[in-house]
């Protein structure tokens, strides 16, 4: 290995212990001498690792409750200073500054203390490591001859190359550590910045998008590839984010997850929390909140766009009718359940070829069936959290990104407007609430025809919003007659309510706001159709 620097000298002083001990064990085994601060040098003693203080060094005693104990010229010029610079070893040598070989470093916990409730910006403020940062900035900088650690998963990986290399670190991994470090204090900043410009005055009743935006992605895996075969692509996550999503989901089996397949899980999750949401408000509205009390229920998602879903009281009556709805289609597609999967719908679900089956969890037996189709990706989500919290969707276009807040609402019923003389029954205006949530995860121009708590029909993405109308018809598999239907935003004309009104619509459910809106309530009159207007529009782009 090239660029060997023997290391003589470490600094240790770390919020997180994880490994310390063995670590600080395997310095003292290449005759390394530790210098530690406060908490850590008191761990280390009590394990009889040999040490000094970082107070013995500087001369002085850590100060202000710990706020200052190795902003030092004796710490930073150990670290800092050019060892191969005649100017700086004179200056060294004057000032008794000798050198500090590796500083192994990680911050006070200030995102795990911003995630506790209630946290107060007192306490917030006291886990805003000053320090940390400095020595690990300091160190990165000079890794020519210093190395750096501030991440205890690398500590193994370390103790095997001093142990090959007699107590000495090449210089690549020197490095590639000051890299980490570097993007370790920039994600660190960010979080403090973040965090104090959410208690600026109104910010928290806010819902802009802020004047700058700034994410951590860390990557979990590498693809085969994107889109396409001759495309690179990776999979991302977004760094202290706690929504419930299919990029932290647990793969229970089956080959790797390939790109199309996490934007088709995404997709079919996406939906099936709409439909599980959309139930639990339905309950507390009845006063009957309970999640037990939440039907099963399944979607199947090709291409992003839903081509089969089913509500049922059991799982496998759930998946039959989602099936149902266009099982060519189903072929090949991405299966997601709001409940536990059991043995009766993973025998039924293992009939069909899917590429991906996502469920919160599955039995024991249903694992032990869907275990014999090896290639099938199964994906446990856990259990499904009952709010849900609104966060900014991101879109990459040329030069720049486009931001919005999600899309988080379904209905505001206070709104809907009931515009034809027909009202809806009962068992209508359930279809209707049914067809809206499965309209919104559909690409515009968006049509669903649904029946019975069962999709029937879907015509998505069409340039004319009466050609999504008869697609949604002609690929119909089950009979329409009866269906309730909702369109994803305005009809611009009466030629699709007239087009619904031939399969045998009962219902529709629209947003409203077009300056033909009249004609297509009288269309609505004439045939005899029920139209609600929602005044709230779920364009899919």
């Amino acid at each position: 290995m090239t660029g060997l620097k023997k290391i003589s000298r470490a600094l240790i002083s770390v919020s997180n212990k994880q490994g310390i001990i063995e670590f600080a064990q395997a310095l003292t085994r290449h005759h390394i001498e530790i210098i530690s601060t406060g908490g850590t040098a008191k761990l280390l003693r009590a394990y009889e690792v040999i040490g000094r203080d970082v107070s013995d060094l500087t001369g002085f005693p850590e100060m202000f409750d710990g706020r200052v104990k190795t902003l030092h010229p004796k710490v930073h010029g150990g670290i800092l200073y050019l060892r191969d610079h005649a100017e700086h070893r004179r200056q060294a040598h004057n000032h008794n500054i000798h050198p500090i070989d590796l500083v192994v470093i990680n911050l006070y916990p200030f995102r795990e203390t911003i995630a506790k409730p209630n946290v107060s910006l007192e306490e917030a403020i006291e886990n805003i490591d000053i320090g940390g940062p400095a020595m690990v900035r300091s160190a990165a900088k000079n890794h020519r001859d210093v190395t750096v650690i501030v991440e205890p998963e690398d500590y193994p990986r370390i103790i095997e190359l001093l142990n090959a290399n007699d107590g000495a670190l090449p210089e690549d991994v020197r490095y590639e550590l000051a890299v980490k470090a570097y993007r370790h204090t920039a994600a660190y900043d960010r979080d403090i910045s973040r965090y104090l410009a959410q208690q600026l005055p109104g910010a928290a009743a806010s819902n802009e998008p802020p004047d700058e935006l700034t994410l951590e992605l860390k990557k979990r895996s590498s693809l085969r590839y994107g889109e396409n075969p001759h495309q690179k692509a990776a999979l991302y996550q977004l760094v202290g984010s706690h929504e419930h999503g299919v990029a932290n989901a647990e793969q229970l089996q089956g080959k790797e997850l390939s790109y199309n397949n996490l934007l088709d899980a995404d997709a079919a999750w996406n939906l099936a929390l709409e439909l599980y949401h959309a139930q639990w408000q339905e309950l507390q509205a009845g006063g009957t909140a309970s999640a037990n009390a939440l039907p099963h229920t399944c979607a199947i998602i090709k291409h992003t766009n839903p081509c089969g879903v089913g509500v049922g009281a059991k799982a496998l009556e759930a998946f039959t009718k989602a099936k149902a709805t266009d099982p060519v289609s189903a072929f090949g597609g991405i299966i997601a359940c709001t409940k536990t999967v059991d043995e009766a719908a993973a025998e039924a679900m293992s009939e069909l070829f899917a590429e991906v089956i996502i469920a919160p969890d599955f039995t024991a037996d249903a694992r032990t069936i869907l275990a014999a189709k090896k290639n099938l990706r199964v994906l446990r989500m856990g259990e499904i959290a009952l709010s849900r919290d609104p966060y900014f969707e991101l879109r990459r276009i040329s030069g720049g990104m486009l931001v919005q807040e999600s899309d988080h609402e379904l209905l505001d019923e206070e709104k809907f407007q009931i515009v034809t003389e027909r009202k809806p029954t009962e068992a209508e205006m359930r279809g209707l609430r049914f067809a809206w949530a499965i309209c919104k995860h559909v690409k515009s121009n968006a049509i669903v025809y649904a029946k019975d708590d069962q999709l029937v029909g879907v015509g998505a993405g069409q340039m004319s919003r009466v050609d999504s109308v008869k697609i949604g018809a002609q690929k119909a598999q089950l009979s329409l007659t009866g269906s309730v239907l909702a369109s994803d935003a305005f009809f611009p004309f009466r030629d699709g309510i007239d087009e619904a009104a031939k399969h045998g619509i009962t219902a529709i459910i629209q947003p409203g706001g077009s300056v033909r809106d009249q004609e297509g309530i009288q269309a609505a009159n004439e045939h005899g159709i029920a139209m609600i207007f929602t005044g709230m529009r779920h364009f899919k782009h």
